[in-house]
């Protein structure tokens, strides 16, 4: 019975510390925005140079755990990393469903989002095997022999670094964000008619003519009609206790200097539209500006729209235009969302009518000669068939 539960437990726990470790590990810029939250959320802002080593550093550690478990190479020593891992994380996540400094843990990326009552209640579970599997750590089998479980071991762990490399130096091999290729941009923000909506809890406060007292009551109890016994003082902040349906994008808008909103004009235009995203200009890279300069012209003699957005400042933007020629228009989005439409700052985004047709690495930004004439409706008949 306890050799059954050893195996569960090492079968169970190796298995989500490998898919955390994975979906964290091709997404690293995705883990040092999530980790840069937590610090700001903490009062930590001096660590945040940290965040991206940091996440490379946990997902990694996360996968090699999760790998070791299943193969069962140096198996009491990952049996000891894997407990020490929920031993922190378990009340660390109890904290975070208790006092909701950020919306969610980010333990699972993008991939898969949960709430964070959801993941201490998971890391309760994961603890709970973890004890079963240090406890039995000296019984336990080694379900593959030593050399073909060292062979299995380094290999995973070879494809992995390889994967994280090409994700942190390109984009990431599986996009789970809502803005992959293929997505409709207005489509992907619409709510449905029959979307259930956010429900709140209000109070309110009347006192009693008679009396003197004040009394709470909520939307149920309200005496409104009892106008000659009670008189209405205040009311409290609505309080959210049911989220509604939320659509996978719904903080999406495009602004121009001048603050208008200019965001239906690109996603529904009959037209091809270039977006470069970069969402901090003085962190931008500036190495294929020259392509990318090119590239714009290019766009602008074929009558095709070419716009960088950015949530940097005005001024900013004047003295990035000063600095490397730029000559396509600056307009504003918000930081977080330029982060999660893509990882790379900056980042090309092709689309046409809202939809997104290819996006690119500033490391891969290709240059006019691979867009051509035919190739932009190839790509549209290519994602209509999908």
């Amino acid at each position: 019975m306890m050799k059954w539960l050893r195996n569960i437990s090492r079968i169970l726990v190796g298995l989500v510390f490998i898919f955390s470790g994975f979906v964290k590990g091709i997404d690293p810029w995705g883990g040092t925005y999530k980790i840069t939250d937590y610090f700001y959320a903490f009062h930590l802002d001096f660590l945040v140079p940290l965040a991206l080593p940091l996440s490379f550093i946990l997902s990694f550690a996360e996968f090699a755990i999760g790998v070791g478990l299943l193969s069962g190479r140096f198996l009491r020593f990952f049996s000891w990393l894997a407990l020490i891992f929920m031993s922190f994380f378990t009340p660390l996540t109890l904290y975070l469903a208790l006092t909701n400094p950020v919306t969610d843990c980010g333990c699972f990326g993008d991939a898969l989002v949960i709430t964070n009552w959801q993941t201490f209640y998971k890391n309760i579970v994961l603890i709970t095997l973890a004890i079963i599997l240090f406890a039995g750590r000296r019984k336990a089998d080694h379900p593959v022999k030593r050399k073909p479980g060292r062979i299995i071991f380094s290999g995973l762990i070879f494809v992995y670094i390889v994967l994280v490399t090409w994700s942190y130096n390109h984009l990431p091999i599986i996009d789970f964000r809502p803005y992959k290729v293929g997505v409709n941009i207005s489509k992907a923000m619409e709510i449905p008619p029959d979307a259930p909506h956010d429900v709140y809890e209000n109070n309110f406060y009347y006192k009693n003519k008679k009396t003197g007292e004040v009394k709470k009551f909520s939307e149920k109890n309200i005496p409104w009609r009892d106008s000659l016994t009670w008189e209405f003082q205040s009311m409290d902040q609505p309080v959210l206790v049911k989220r509604g349906y939320v659509p996978p994008i719904h903080d999406f808008s495009i602004q121009t200097p001048q603050g208008d909103d200019v965001t239906d004009y690109f996603l529904k235009d009959d037209n091809y539209t270039f977006m470069l995203v970069a969402y901090d200009l003085q962190k931008s890279s500036t190495q294929n500006q020259e392509r990318i300069n090119a590239l714009s012209k290019w766009a602008e003699a074929k009558g095709y729209n070419f716009i960088c957005l950015t949530a940097s400042l005005e001024s900013e933007q004047q003295s990035f235009i000063g600095e490397t020629g730029a000559s396509y228009p600056f307009l504003s989005t918000d930081e977080i969302t330029l982060k999660t439409m893509i990882r790379s700052n900056p980042g090309l985004i092709l689309t046409y009518k809202g939809t997104i047709l290819g996006k690119w690495h500033y490391n891969d930004i290709p240059d006019s000669t691979a867009f051509r004439e035919d190739i932009l409706p190839e790509m549209n008949k290519k994602l209509n068939k999908n």
